[in-house]
């Protein structure tokens, strides 16, 4: 396994990217319409805006913060250009993402006379010259130790809990076997089967810390009234042939492999080390994709039974289904077609070194269909009330 290697773009902070991306990062609501015109200026760059920022207390305010910083030192993320209404957030914003060598500029509405168009064009010209900068990294071999990798599932069936999960569970286990860090999330899809995680523990607080998780969601559920069953799973799983919750949870942590769990990580939250984490957040996909994107991870392992289009903007995200009706009929959104596995023409052993080859060609610049298609976003969890 070690063998393994990619080529990559070399950080000053020794992570390694397997994208090369001017990020056009709007920390508020209030330049997100300006971060977009910008964004359409520089064809070659990803925006991301938050719809909110001012006001933000407690657990919002740090997730807010950790997810604006994660986004910019994500090992994808070359250059960024912030664009702000908040002069001193605009720059602890920088001064954390600059710590990491990599080039920011950053403009702010105050500094503009509070003229929007000052601003753009400011922008525009400040993120014209990074790309121009950025533009002169070249890929070199990278080690498998190098990748941080996230686990999902959506609109999961049968076959996701059968192979597609199973056959990332595998992945999991050899970058881990690698030296690499793995993370998964969506913590209510542990339920009813957090006690087989919390057996593969690494510490006896890791254990408690996963049992917790699931226990704490589960009551919050029950103190607004909601009735897990019929939100999850929801009504296209339940369509698809997923019965309950358990069902569905026995499949989705099938995703994390067999290593040894090393800790439980908060939205955007970035791992100690290498090895395996589960992540407490959301199990809505972009919510739990883009925790996973500011925790670190440069690639996402995405399976679906039925079908989900929905992929990360920073982190290519490799689609899996095992379903042969969704194989067929989505050839050009699925990354990898496991449905041989599922009818009994391949064996598990060959899809997973296939699959394998295939994350690390992707790793070295081959493009996902959600990339060329431009399905990407990023969205951020908002738990609670703004001053």
């Amino acid at each position: 396994m070690a063998a393994l290697s990619w080529m990559g773009f070399h950080r000053p902070d020794g992570s390694v990217g397997v994208r090369n991306e001017l990020l056009v990062l709007s920390l508020a609501g209030l330049t997100g319409p300006c971060a977009r015109r910008v964004a359409a200026a520089l064809p070659l760059s990803k925006c991301v805006t938050m719809p909110y920022g001012g006001g933000l207390m407690g657990a919002d305010k740090s997730a807010h913060l950790r997810a604006l910083i994660g986004f910019g030192t994500n090992p994808n993320v070359a250059g960024v250009l912030l664009i702000g209404s908040d002069v001193p957030k605009v720059a602890a914003v920088a001064s954390a993402i600059a710590a990491t060598g990599k080039p920011v500029a950053s403009v702010c509405l105050d500094d503009c006379k509070h003229d929007v168009l000052t601003l753009t064009d400011k922008a525009i010209r400040a993120g014209a010259a990074l790309q121009r900068e950025i533009s002169r990294l070249r890929r070199q071999v990278a080690p498998l130790s190098a990748l941080c990798f996230g686990m999902e599932c959506g609109r999961s069936d049968p076959s996701s809990g059968m192979v597609s999960n199973p056959l990332i569970g595998r992945i999991t286990d050899a970058l881990v076997a690698g030296g690499a860090q793995v993370i998964f999330g969506e913590t209510m899809e542990w339920l009813g089967a957090e006690h087989l995680l919390a057996r593969r523990a690494a510490t006896p607080e890791v254990a408690q810390a996963l049992v917790q998780a699931v226990s704490r969601r589960e009551a919050l559920a029950m103190s607004q009234g909601e009735d897990l069953l019929g939100n999850n799973p929801g009504p296209t799983n339940i369509a698809a042939g997923l019965s309950t919750i358990e069902e569905k949870s026995l499949g989705a942590i099938a995703k994390s492999g067999t290593a040894t769990i090393q800790g439980v990580l908060a939205l955007a939250e970035r791992p100690a080390g290498p090895g395996l984490y589960a992540m407490d957040a959301s199990a809505y996909a972009p919510e739990s994709l883009s925790g996973f994107v500011a925790a670190g991870a440069q690639m996402l392992l995405f399976s679906t039974g039925v079908g989900n289009s929905y992929v990360s903007q920073l982190s290519p995200t490799v689609k899996i289904s095992a379903n042969p009706q969704a194989c067929r009929m989505l050839h050009q959104q699925l990354d990898f077609d496991a449905s041989a596995v599922f009818e009994g023409r391949q064996p598990i052993e060959a899809a997973a070194d296939a699959l394998l080859a295939l994350v690390l060609e992707i790793a070295s610049g081959t493009l996902t269909w959600g990339e060329v298609l431009g399905e990407g976003d990023e969205v951020v969890s908002r738990m609670g009330e703004a001053l």
